[in-house]
């Protein structure tokens, strides 16, 4: 062109970016400037989509600066192309701004502060504006509807996913394909699995991604022959599966341990051209891995013409998943000398690696590593690393390790504690939130049950009685990981009154969970009575006992003697609550049984448990032996006990007291003679109290 003007020069720079050529489009867009032409709202708009495309987030800056430089900012179009900017970016505060200051009627506007939310996982904000539109009167589009049902899709929030569907019912809007996958999508994530199909069934026209959202559903269900089935009435629907469908489908293999399938999916995968894609060939990997043929996923690793990062951390995945160790870290060592650029994940999966099969030094190697890539200062390797230094009593490492850190997130703080609360080192725990709290930091629910716990562990009552009042401070005494914690903490110190307290003050009287845990402190108590009211308060609420519950209830009714009533509960699981009594609940009426002196019941009961005894089982019927001096029973016991465990030191000595509260001398002293031989040591008893 002899002459440019600027409708010529905005023409050319959105063509060239609708057109996918954004290296083109931003060349277009300087050389405008660099002639002297300033750019109207939208070719700011357009460039401002193409930074949100390219990652280019100093140049989108630049552009925003321009905007609010020549008053074109709240500019409709400008607006939702900066938000969408910032949004994409992550940076929610800056899209609200945005937003706020454009104060505009324009649907697009609050479309993209709707898909911003959601984008960022900011489900309940999302509908917060949703609530907004409708209240200012704004007529809603298909966007509208497609952002406010992938809002809701990250609430799982049935009842407003039903609300939208009515209004999407009730508008003029043209119910458009996007909005039914989307609609499908917010029901199987609502777990409205029955109304998911229910709308998929009713839609005239289904597109591949109309499948795939509904396969992708399936990730909760546990019958393969229904899966099977769905895909093929997609084959005699005349639908052509994409590269997208048998990602989902052959990872849902995996998931359900289908391995027949996988494997007929593989071979159609092949004949449609589609086992040379990434995310196919990354599904296939994890499919063999899963269902335990590990050749046969290192094959189709092998096949892999480009193997990217993510191809590698599958295969890693895989061996970690099968605890091949051996195989973990020699993959990690082919990554390294291959050159690809390793990620969080990878560092993931070698540690855990190196925990599970005790390799310090590795540990150590994997660390330099972790610093000479950059990833140190992150807060999900960061917990992996605490974690695996503990783990080897490595505490001084860890230490060093947390404090060299700039600034430890709470994933970091929580794993460094969860793992010396496992590891037994109660007091260092305690220690470490306490340097939590002098840093300024607030800590999360986790934390504060993991040190709660940790307070139990070692009966530390004065510190549980300081912890609790932060506990409701911070507004976590609703939390029913947080309530059970505080409650089992108060119980263990011998705070029966203010376990009670505690678990009033939760208002989460009706969570299983915590009401477990009251009854169990009921019952290590001897309070009966009250361990029966809240189990008739569970009941009077309609609440589901758990397995937990009736080993809480049973253990009550062991301790006080009432076998009738422990029997009677034991019976009702399967009778009035379709229960299959766990091992534990076995255990508990073996141990109830035994301690009362219905020693051939709790036999009998044992000779027809359907799982294998455990060595407490047997340990609880000896101890019951030795209360009640059945010298016959008691030797059976043991013999059935030191088969499973040789060198345990309670079948020892329980059988040894059997034999000399009876007046076998002779007998016991032959046991405490084998015990010496065998190096069977007896672990010393101790108590403490807190100073």
């Amino acid at each position: 062109m002899a002459e440019r003007n600027l409708v010529s020069w905005t023409l050319i720079v959105s063509a060239a970016i609708q057109n996918g050529e954004f290296d083109m489009g931003l060349k277009m867009y300087v050389d405008m400037t660099t002639n002297g032409f300033m750019p109207n709202e939208f070719a700011v708009g357009s460039v401002m989509k193409v930074c949100v495309s390219m990652g280019a987030s100093e140049f989108g800056y630049s552009i925003h600066c321009f905007a609010l430089k020549i008053g074109i900012e709240k500019n409709p179009f400008v607006g939702c192309s900066v938000l969408n900017f910032y949004a994409k970016l992550g940076d929610v505060a800056a899209a609200e701004r945005v937003f706020y200051s454009i104060s505009s009627d324009d649907v697009g506007c609050w479309n993209a502060m709707i898909g911003g939310y959601a984008h960022c996982g900011y489900g309940f904000e999302a509908l917060n504006v949703v609530s907004s539109m409708l209240f200012e009167g704004i007529t809603m589009d298909k966007y509208t509807f497609i952002n406010a049902l992938q809002g809701c899709s990250l609430v799982a929030d049935f009842d407003i996913g039903r609300q939208i569907h009515g209004l999407i019912i009730r508008s003029e809007v043209e119910c458009c394909i996007s909005i039914v996958n989307a609609l499908i999508d917010m029901y199987i994530k609502s777990s409205g699995m029955d109304y998911a199909f229910k709308v998929f069934e009713r839609m005239a026209d289904k597109d591949v991604i109309s499948w795939n959202t509904l396969f992708g559903g399936f990730s909760e269900n546990k019958n393969p022959g229904q899966t099977a089935s769905l895909f093929h009435k997609f084959i005699l629907s005349g639908s052509r599966p994409n590269h997208v469908t048998f990602s989902i489908l052959l990872r849902q293999c995996g998931k359900l341990l289908d391995l027949d399938l996988g494997l007929q999916l593989q071979c159609l995968a092949l004949h449609c051209g589609f086992l040379d894609e990434e995310n196919v060939t990354s599904s296939l990997i994890y499919m063999f891995c899963r269902c335990g043929a590990v050749e046969m996923a290192h094959s189709v690793f092998d096949n892999v013409s480009y193997k990217n990062i993510t191809t590698w951390n599958e295969l890693l995945s895989g061996y970690c998943f099968n605890c091949c160790d051996a195989d973990v870290l020699k993959t990690f060592c082919d990554i390294w000398e291959s050159g690809a650029e390793v990620n969080r994940c990878t560092f993931f999966y070698v540690l855990e690696t190196c925990c599970r099969s005790e390799n310090q030094q590795m540990v150590g190697q994997i660390h330099g590593a972790i610093i000479k890539t950059g990833f140190s200062s992150c807060g999900y390797i960061c917990s992996s690393l605490i974690k695996s230094y503990v783990n080897f009593g490595q505490l001084d490492n860890s230490f060093e390790f947390s404090n060299g850190a700039e600034r430890l997130d709470m994933a970091s703080w929580g794993a460094m504690m969860s793992a010396l609360v496992h590891q037994g080192h109660n007091h260092e725990a305690v220690t470490i939130f306490h340097s939590l709290v002098e840093a300024g930091e607030k800590p999360d629910e986790y934390i504060l049950g993991t040190i709660l716990n940790s307070c139990a562990a070692i009966g530390a009552y004065q510190r549980t009685k300081s912890i609790h009042p932060f506990v409701i401070k911070l507004g976590f005494n609703a939390e029913g990981y947080v309530a059970s914690a505080v409650i089992d903490a108060y119980a263990k110190c011998g705070d029966i009154k203010g376990a009670r307290v505690a678990f009033d003050q939760s208002f989460n009287s009706n969570d299983v969970i915590v009401c477990n845990t009251l009854i169990m402190a009921y019952a290590h108590h001897g309070l009966v009575s009250e361990a029966m009211e809240i189990f008739d308060k569970m009941k009077l609420a309609n609440l589901q006992p758990s397995q937990a519950t009736f080993v809480s209830v049973m253990s009550a009714c062991s301790h006080k003697g009432l076998v009738d009533k422990g029997c009677l509960l034991f019976k009702s699981m399967d009778s009035q609550y379709g229960m299959q009594p766990s091992p534990d609940c076995y255990g508990c009426l073996v141990d109830m049984l035994s301690r009362n002196g219905y020693l051939e019941d709790a036999k009998h009961v044992i000779e027809i448990m359907p799982f294998q005894p455990s060595p407490t089982v047997y340990r609880s019927l000896l101890s019951g032996c030795r209360t009640h001096g059945n010298k016959e029973l008691g030797e059976w016991a043991s013999e059935k006990l030191l088969l499973l465990l040789p060198k345990n030191d309670a079948a020892h000595v329980l059988l040894s007291k059997v034999y000399s509260e009876g007046g076998c001398w002779e007998s016991a002293a032959i046991v405490r003679r084998g015990m010496t031989e065998k190096q069977v040591l007896k672990d010393p008893g101790y108590s403490w109290i807190e100073t």
